[in-house]
């Protein structure tokens, strides 16, 4: 009779556990996907529900660079509103992800001082969102599920040009 040696156990127990982490990568996508979400749409309906506030705050305290005070307060408040929403559903997931990384890199420079605490959670903020657009935000995403079959379909159906489509 044959026993597995030492090392062959242990390669079939490291195979189940990260046949195990696989299967949890859409999960974890997802959950990343809904925290940054609110995070950032929670903080755009505070902009909006008080304009007068958010203009002045751009205008005194948050210092865009590059922008107009005007139109840093529209665009962070757009960024903040549409992308968190396109983030949580999947669709143009690597898209949002960069557009949030971009607002959240513009908050952090914008103010002249930054608290310790709200420096970590704006890199926590950094690392999940980096990780989405490096790696996709999931399977269980609009991007996964049915952009990305409907693409290929069609890439499939596509005559031959000569030319990669990718």
């Amino acid at each position: 009779m044959n026993t597995p040696s030492l090392l062959q156990r242990g390669h079939a127990l490291w195979s189940a556990f990260t046949h195990l982490l696989d299967a949890a990568q859409p999960l974890a996508a997802l959950a990343a996907r809904i925290y940054l979400a609110q995070v950032f749409f929670l903080s755009g309906l505070t902009k909006l529900r008080d304009w007068e506030t958010t203009l002045l705050l751009f205008t005194e305290e948050y210092k865009v660079p590059l922008l107009s005070p005007q139109l840093a307060a529209i665009s962070g408040t757009a960024g903040e509103l549409v992308l968190p929403v396109l983030l949580l559903i999947g669709l143009a997931g690597r898209f949002s992800a960069l557009g949030l990384s971009v607002v959240n890199v513009v908050a952090v420079i914008s103010l002249a001082e930054i608290a310790p605490a709200a420096l970590q959670q704006h890199i926590t903020w950094g690392v999940l969102l980096a990780a989405l657009a490096l790696y996709g935000v999931g399977k269980w995403s609009v991007d996964a599920l049915w952009i990305g079959p409907r693409w290929a379909a069609k890439v499939s159906r596509t005559p031959a040009t000569g030319m990669a489509l990718n």
